[in-house]
């Protein structure tokens, strides 16, 4: 690998030409392209090397039956703007569609259930909703009212989601709402799961008002004061949402990037002039480094320069989850499934089951339903501390998921196609006290200039929020090297 003005050396034939700044970015998921679109905008040349042999991380766009389909994250929240301005960026503007419906159930007691509205990330605002869908237990519902006769109550620097609602509201709330949307989002445990990291407005919300109710029905009138907020809740991306690592890294490369895949990056260098980033085939010379690789290989490459951050690195527990993605005939699914209605179904842990959701891919999304004769769905397996069913073979996991959709939905049929996408240590965990713990890592870290990190770690595990994470590592090196024709 070479170590010339282009790759991170300079050229100083000219003493009066402004010196080129360089960084490389270490790590290809979506948070490691963003930082470099974000560092080339600002006229900071880039290498990005990425371990693995394709760029994207969790964002994956493959094909099942000849069929295109997400087999990783399938969407983004559109109430943040992150995400939706990067694809528009990079030309995928045109290609954003909201999900065709966005209807959902929750399959728990037995039965396939509706999902209740008047709630936020599953705690209860409005009750006639809940009571209608039959998700709780005539119990249930009164332990919510009851939480009127409850003194307020002091949650301090943070405090876990689950135990909080469970407190305030019941755990009949927590096991059947709570649960299956947190866990959605981060296959974690609502009840070790930080309400200050995971649900931010709710956790101010329920520090200023004296009960959790009131500070639902609070947060509901504000949103629905914000015209921003009337829109989608969620965006998907014609052809699948994996399609936007690859443009993010085609604009990069556009703009001078170079991009390497099978490129583990083995040590990190400080230097006088900067930092060497050292591969198996060679050494890169760099004035920054953005490192946006999970805890890990983290914490591996930061051993000798920052050991604080490395030991917090640590310290992060991360889950592992399963995509079971089958095509079926159409005309051999239920109706409940094909009829377009419903997006598909959530499961809560307490009821015992192996899949954890199912989506209904190509009622969700129009593009993935293009075939008249194929249907898309998929169903998820395994999260925090539940992960016993990923030891099954990728047979086992179709059998299984099978077996629930059977009981779920009465589905019969076997699939015409099959594929299983395993996410081994995907999702990083953000127990009571994780925000805490990213500031003394970003605060080891910024006591070495020109190095950034970011990722799903550190601002939350969304695709704007890995943007976002993105962009501050990326303002953080833009400010140590200054732009171009400045000296720094």
């Amino acid at each position: 690998m070479r170590t010339d003005a282009a790759h991170g050396g300079t050229d100083r034939t000219d003493p009066a030409a402004p010196r080129a700044r360089h960084a490389v970015v270490i790590g290809g998921g979506i948070a490691g392209l963003a930082a470099a679109h974000r560092l080339l905008g600002a006229g900071i040349g880039v290498t990005l090397l990425e371990a693995g042999p394709r760029l994207g991380g969790k964002l994956y766009a493959g094909e099942i039956a000849g069929a295109p389909v997400d087999l990783g994250a399938e969407s983004v929240l559109a109430r943040r703007p992150e995400a939706l301005e990067l694809a528009r960026a990079v030309g995928l503007g045109e290609a954003l569609q909201p999900p065709a419906t966005t209807t959902a159930h929750l399959w728990t007691r037995g039965a396939l259930r509706p999902m209740p509205r008047g709630h936020v990330m599953g705690v209860p605002g409005d009750l006639a909703p809940l009571a209608e869908s039959g998700v709780l237990s005539a119990e249930g519902l009164a332990r919510i009212e009851a939480e009127r006769d409850l003194p307020p109550a002091e949650i301090g620097e943070d405090v876990a989601v689950g135990a909080y609602v469970a407190a305030r509201l019941g755990r009949e709330v927590v096991d059947r709402l709570v649960e299956p949307l947190l866990g959605g989002v981060y296959a974690g445990d609502a009840y070790r799961l930080s309400m200050r990291a995971a649900v931010p407005q709710l956790f101010e919300a329920a520090r200023s008002h004296a009960s959790l109710g009131e500070a639902v029905r609070e947060l509901q009138r504000r949103a629905a004061e914000q015209p921003q907020q009337a829109g989608p809740v969620f965006s998907g991306i014609a052809g699948g949402i994996g399609r936007l690592p690859q443009a993010v890294a085609d604009a990069c490369r556009a703009a001078g990037a170079r991009i390497d895949t099978d490129t583990p990056v083995r040590e990190l260098r400080r230097t006088p002039e900067g930092w060497q980033v050292v591969t198996d085939t060679g050494t890169v010379a760099a004035d920054a480094v953005v490192l946006a690789v999970p805890a890990g290989p983290a914490a591996r490459l930061l051993d000798g320069l920052a050991p604080a951050a490395a030991a917090e690195l640590r310290t992060v527990e991360y889950a592992s989850m399963a995509l079971v993605t089958m095509a079926f005939r159409r005309s051999e699914l239920p109706a409940v499934v094909t009829d377009g209605r419903a997006s598909g179904f959530l499961v809560p842990p307490v009821d015992g089951r192996t899949i954890k959701a199912s989506t209904f891919s190509s009622s969700k999304w129009s593009w993935a339903g293009a075939d008249p004769d194929l249907f898309l769905l998929r169903t998820s397996v395994g999260r925090y501390a539940d992960e016993a069913d990923l030891g099954r073979d990728d047979s086992e996991l179709v059998d299984v998921s099978l077996r629930d959709l059977g009981e779920a939905v009465g589905l019969a049929a076997r699939p015409v196609a099959s594929t299983v996408t395993r996410w081994d240590g995907g999702l990083p965990q953000y127990p009571v006290g994780h925000l805490a713990r990213v500031d003394r890592i970003r605060t080891a870290v910024a006591a070495l200039p020109g190095l950034a990190v970011c990722g799903a770690l550190y601002d939350g595990v969304g695709i704007p929020a890995c943007i976002a994470s993105a962009g501050k590592a990326a303002d953080v090196v833009i400010a140590t090297l200054g732009t171009p024709g400045t000296d720094h």
